[in-house]
């Protein structure tokens, strides 16, 4: 066993997470090859990679790649409740990958969790909701002149960036993985869709079929999640602020009205918006009784809790990652999972199938960011195209799929502009 730093649950969960981490790499062939190519490269020989993301079985293979690259790598949990302790476990163990993150930790130690990792003093830096790259501008500073640069998975993450980036407090380069199509277009769509379902079933064992389901947003995620809804058989409604998602909500066949109206309508309430105070105290209130709420947005602000606490009689667990609140009416509203990511906090997170593609492009992105960064303004980029399409084609070759090939002609064609009618 290699010797590093860490804060994890329980070594002896090691080879169980092992095991589980070696069955999710059958799904992810295009890692692999990444990854074999990386060991012979080593394209990010010298780099430190800090890595706060959710500490799942893909994630480590992620981690096993970036470190097969040259990097020594650190990870903390982007959530806390999204770690697998056994995937924590091996990580450290059977892989020498320093490793800060137990399932279920306390608002104190996710943060020191964070401090810990960057501790390692990181040369690249990959988040997953922007938590490390907020603590490296706010709290250690002394770390931004060795930082090369980072990427970034998630929607809310790539906000906080912009708007960092906007303000001119961006300090270094940071690579919006979120924004490559082979993330969102499969990643956010049917991984979301796919997961958030699954937490739900596993919290609550409750039928779809029948139910109305309200989903809060129409981005790539809540995209997925009411078409999953919808392919169980509940009748969906979906909530909007922008009005051309709105506009593609309805044409899609769902129908598009304010939460105000929803919220008496609805079973089952799903956010995925990124945004704050999606379902406030008045929309609590007018829920009916036995109403399940949840989240699959990065944090647990989707949902305003503090009110909703602050309604309530009485706040029991009626089962594992289901919260009752009793409210003054007598109705009760249940929260799922803490109001966190509902996929990782009562399931195990996205299939490694597509999490594949995602954490191909980290990958690729940090070996483009070690190469690039000294030619590179502060600020957030975007995946370049010729990643984004590496990905794709090494995704359907690992399918067996053929595709065509434009011709000389066609691209001459495609590419000019003397040829018209």
């Amino acid at each position: 066993m290699e010797t590093v730093a860490c804060d994890i649950r329980d070594f002896s969960l090691a080879d169980a997470g092992k095991k589980r981490i070696d069955w999710a790499e059958r799904e992810m062939p295009v890692l692999r090859l990444i990854r074999q190519r990386f060991e012979k490269e080593k394209p990010l020989a010298g780099q430190r990679v800090v890595a706060c993301l959710h500490v799942t079985t893909e994630t480590a293979n992620l981690l096993k790649t970036l470190k097969a690259g040259g990097a020594e790598v650190a990870v903390c949990a982007s959530n806390p409740l999204s770690t697998q302790d056994d995937v924590a476990a091996s990580l450290v163990v059977h892989e020498g990958i320093q490793a800060f993150c137990i399932k279920g930790e306390d608002h104190d130690t996710y943060y020191r969790h964070i401090h810990q990792a960057l501790d390692l003093k990181p040369t690249l830096t990959m988040d997953d909701g922007a938590d490390t790259v907020g603590i490296v501008h706010s709290e250690r500073r002394e770390l931004i002149p060795d930082i090369i640069g980072g990427t970034e998975e998630t929607t809310t993450g790539v906000i906080r960036l912009r708007a960092m980036a906007k303000d001119g407090v961006l300090a270094y380069p940071i690579v919006a993985v979120n924004d490559a199509d082979t993330k969102h277009f499969f990643d956010n769509r049917y991984g979301t869709g796919q997961s958030t379902i699954d937490g739900i079933l596993r919290a609550t064992n409750i039928l779809i079929a029948g139910r109305t389901v309200v989903v809060a947003g129409y981005g790539w995620c809540g995209k997925g999640v009411a078409m999953r809804a919808r392919g169980m058989g509940a009748r969906v409604i979906v909530t909007e602020v922008a009005p051309t998602k709105a506009l593609e909500a309805l044409m899609d066949g769902f129908e598009v009205m304010p939460m105000a109206k929803a919220a008496p309508i609805g079973d089952l309430f799903i956010t995925v918006t990124g945004c704050k105070h999606v379902i406030r105290k008045e929309h609590f209130e007018a829920m009916k009784d036995g109403a399940i709420v949840c989240n699959s947005g990065h944090f647990n602000v989707e949902l305003d809790l503090d009110g909703l606490e602050s309604l309530a009689n009485s706040k029991e667990e009626a089962r594992p990652f289901v919260d009752q609140f009793r409210l003054p009416s007598g109705k009760s509203v249940f929260v799922l999972g803490e109001g966190r990511l509902i996929n990782l906090a009562a399931a195990e997170g996205h299939p490694a199938s597509v999490m594949d593609m995602s954490f191909a492009n980290q990958a690729l992105c940090a070996e483009w960011m070690a190469k690039n960064a000294s030619t590179l303004e502060k600020g957030v980029y975007s995946v370049p195209k010729e990643i984004d399409e590496q990905v794709a084609s090494l995704k359907l070759q690992s399918q067996g799929v053929e595709i065509d090939v434009l011709t000389p002609e066609q691209q001459k064609y495609l590419t000019s502009w003397q040829e018209g009618t």
